[in-house]
This record gives C-alpha cells, sequence and structure tokens, in this order.
C-alpha cells in the first residue's frame, strides 16, 4: 500500500461481527462479498488506513459488505459513519441498519438536512459523547458542528457523487480513519486504473442467491396497448411497476414526454389501480411517504422521473417502463433498470423509445437488451462516450496521455501503474539522484495545472 499514514488497528475480537454473519444473516453471502469482507478485515488489521473502493453491480449486495465494515469499527471500541448523497438513501440505509442490527444492542443515529433543531442537538450531543455507535447520513455529517467522540471507519455510498473536498472533510472528523467507498456505477478496468490509483479495489460480481436476471425488451409506439395489458396482468399477479418519464412537466424546447402528463394518462388508462407520481419537485416529506406506500404495497404504480435512480429498494417491484429510452445514457439506463429485480419475482424492464432513434441512441438500447453486466455495459459506454463525457470533464481528473489511448492500451496502463508503486514504494518523495528528472516533471506539472485552474 503506498500509503504511510497509520489507521486504527482493528485486531481485538469481534461479538458483534461473528454474531451477525454466523447467527443473524438470513442469507448465504456470495464469493464476491466474502472476499470483500476478508480483503477489508486486512487492511483495517494491518496498523495503516485503509483506502477501498468496493465496485459491484447494482444488487451485487454491496450494503452487507458495509455492514461488515461498520461492525469491525464498533467491537474494537470505535463509531462509524455510513454517508449516501440523498435523503431517501440514507434513510433506506437507516431503516436497514436498525432492521439488521435489531438483535445486536448497538446505537444508531440518522443526521440529515431539515431535523427540527432539538432533535438535531440530541443527535450531535450522542455522536461527540459516544453513546451513538454508528451514524448514517447525508453531507450533513460532514459539517464542521459534527464532532465523533471516536471515528474508526467510514462508508460512503455512491462515492462518485461526492466531491474530493467532502470526502477530504469527512476524514478530518478523526486521526485517518479508515474509508471505504462504494460504486454501484461500474467503472471499466482501464478508466479505474488511472482514476483510483490510490484505492485498492474490491469487485464484488454476480448476484446474491435467488435474484433472477432482469429481461429486457425494446417495444415501439405499436406495441403500447401490448404493453399495458401486461402490466395489468403484472398487477393482477401481485406485482408492482414504474413508469419512467425523462421530465418533470412539458417542454417547448424539447419534444419529450413528461411526467406530470403521463400520469394523468396512466391515471385514466388504469383507473382500477393506485397510481403516484413522484419527481424532484415533491417535498423530502412526501417523497418519503410515497416511497413508503409503494414500499408496502399501497400502490400499484408509480410514475416517476429519474429521481429514483439510485438506491431505492423495493423487492415487490417486478416491472420498469422507461419512455423515451434513447434518451437516457447508459450508465442512467442500467441504474434505472436496478431498481426492479431485488426479489425473488421475475422482473422485466421494457425500454419505450421514440420513432426517431440515432446511431448511438440505437447502441445503447441493444445493449441494455443484450446484457444485464454492468461492467459490459460501462466498456460500451466509454467507447461511445469517451473517457472525458464518460466521467464529466469537471470531476474526471483524467491524466493528459500523450501515448497511451486509455481504452485501447489496458495492458499498458496496468503495467505503468504495477511500477508505480513499486517505485513509490522506493523512493516516496523522489529524493533519489536517478529520480530528479521525474521529479521535476511533475512539479512543473501541477504547478502549471494550478496556474491553469487558478490554484497557484
Amino acid at each position: 500500500r503506498i500509503t504511510a499514514k497509520a489507521g486504527p488497528s482493528l485486531t481485538k475480537n469481534t461479538p458483534n461481527t461473528r454474531r451477525y454473519f454466523e447467527q443473524i444473516l438470513p442469507f448465504e453471502l456470495t464469493s464476491g462479498q466474502r472476499s470483500a469482507l476478508r480483503d477489508i478485515q486486512e487492511d483495517v488489521r494491518s496498523g495503516q488506513q485503509m483506502n477501498r473502493l468496493i465496485q459491484g453491480d447494482v444488487g451485487a449486495g454491496k450494503t452487507v459488505v458495509a455492514m461488515g465494515a461498520l461492525l469491525m469499527a464498533v467491537d474494537n471500541g470505535y463509531q462509524g459513519a455510513l454517508v449516501a448523497p440523498t435523503e431517501i438513501l440514507a434513510e433506506q440505509h437507516y431503516v436497514s441498519l436498525k432492521e439488521a442490527f435489531s438483535q445486536l444492542n448497538l446505537s444508531i443515529r440518522l443526521l440529515v438536512g431539515g431535523q427540527k433543531s432539538g432533535l438535531r442537538r440530541d443527535i450531535l450531543t450522542d455522536i461527540e459523547g459516544g453513546g451513538c455507535n454508528i451514524v448514517v447520513g447525508t453531507h450533513a455529517v460532514i459539517q464542521k458542528d459534527v464532532r465523533f467522540h471516536k471515528l474508526g471507519m467510514v462508508v460512503i455510498d455512491e462515492q462518485h457523487r461526492f466531491g474530493v473536498q467532502q470526502r477530504a472533510a469527512l476524514l478530518q472528523k478523526a486521526h485517518h480513519p479508515h474509508m471505504l467507498v462504494m460504486s454501484a456505477t461500474p467503472i471499466p478496468r482501464s478508466l479505474a486504473m488511472s482514476l483510483y490509483a490510490d484505492l485498492d479495489i474490491s469487485l464484488i460480481k454476480g448476484l446474491p442467491k435467488g435474484r433472477k436476471a432482469i429481461r429486457t425488451a425494446i417495444r415501439s409506439e405499436k406495441k403500447r396497448e401490448d404493453v399495458y395489458r401486461f402490466i395489468e396482468q403484472e398487477i393482477i399477479d401481485g406485482g408492482q411497476v414504474y413508469i419512467i418519464f425523462p421530465l418533470i412537466e412539458e417542454s417547448e424546447a424539447l419534444d419529450l414526454k413528461d411526467a406530470t402528463a403521463g400520469f394523468e394518462k396512466i391515471r385514466q388508462r388504469f383507473s382500477s389501480a393506485r397510481v403516484a407520481l413522484l419527481h424532484g419537485r415533491v417535498s423530502s416529506e412526501e417523497k418519503e411517504a410515497i416511497m413508503q406506500s409503494f414500499a408496502k404495497g399501497e400502490i400499484d404504480i408509480l410514475v416517476s422521473t429519474t429521481v429514483i435512480e439510485v438506491g431505492v429498494n423495493i423487492p415487490n417491484a417486478s416491472v420498469m417502463i422507461i419512455e423515451h429510452a434513447e434518451r437516457f445514457g447508459l450508465s442512467q439506463l442500467h441504474q434505472l433498470r436496478g431498481r426492479i429485480g431485488r426479489g425473488s419475482r421475475q422482473s422485466y424492464c421494457i425500454l419505450m423509445p421514440d420513432h426517431a432513434v440515432s446511431e448511438s441512441g440505437a447502441i445503447r438500447l441493444k445493449t441494455m437488451e443484450r446484457t444485464t453486466d454492468g461492467f459490459e455495459i460501462a466498456e460500451v459506454d466509454l467507447k461511445l462516450r469517451g473517457p472525458g463525457d464518460f466521467l464529466g470533464t469537471k470531476q474526471s481528473g483524467l491524466p493528459d496521455f500523450i501515448f497511451a489511448d486509455i481504452i485501447q492500451d489496458q495492458d499498458l496502463l496496468a503495467i505503468a501503474k504495477k511500477q508505480a508503486r513499486e517505485l513509490l514504494e522506493k523512493d516516496f518523495t523522489l529524493s533519489k539522484p536517478q529520480h530528479q528528472g521525474l521529479k521535476l516533471y511533475f512539479e512543473s506539472y501541477y504547478r502549471d495545472k494550478h496556474q491553469y485552474y487558478g490554484l497557484a
């Protein structure tokens, strides 16, 4: 490991961890989950700060791995923090942890924005005093007035939604706490080697037992009534349905179907079904109430925008219709599809494009129809968009390669990464005479970069 920073050494007995995984956990771990937990255990026992990325496809079971990491910290007298980008996801994690650890004597608190001042003060006092074992929250956890008694493990979910400074602020809440970041957005091996050279990476492949592969199909407007009849039968059989629209309201600039008008049409067409509308302008309280009703089976059809893209877990939802599917990116389509297929029911994703689909749009739809492998989808997405657009130019952080191609030269990049690590292990400060040219080059390179971005 390149980092020389000492981190909490979690070497004591782990009664809660053992009890949870050996006696309480209601399902068998996959080989990928067991491997990731072993990686984490080796890291936290090494005496050095863990910086590990858990990459897993949608539904691969990353959350239970995060639970194991948090329990390891608690068993050694430390606190754990699980941070998510949205309140919906944070609240879902909070409920999941409360339920999973209900037989363990642990204090778990939820910290999000907008909580009443009295409740917030109580939570902050509990965290600082050490009464809280695990805090689950949003960016609210990063705020200056949040002080931990003894933070030892930070878990960041959907890490790409957090900036570098936000992650750094979390790590400053304690003396080099272990950090575990998770992503359900598969990143091709070539990009992972470049972007996450400072992180150790664990891959979780495969789905938990009992999960069935989602069947995906492309259907034209001519087949709409057939699709609606299929929805009716699925509801009769006890399933629930998502219908996703790209917009909240009709746009003059874009000729796209919108969720608000679509909701009215769906409600008229399925007059005997319970239909609800969810989008980004709905208040947090109303959004939470709708999702809870959907989770309880009180809603048959949820008409929504992409607000449900990440983290929402409704095991009984078995059908997803995506309107104007050609307008969505591959990663977004894959994340949306991942909201179904999370239970034992056979699930179906139906892509309904406009009549005019571009060449790249057709490739995206055919890729979704052909495979459910997020890593394969990510490779296609990278080839279609290139590395800058794949990650977003503002946060890509990609090096300006002169000789190598980040897509075509993966083997060369792997060798370069290995040699760079070996060099840093032998001469971390590049102080040896034979490394002075390299040191001068990087000093010049980053000085120019800082001046360009106004950071110097």
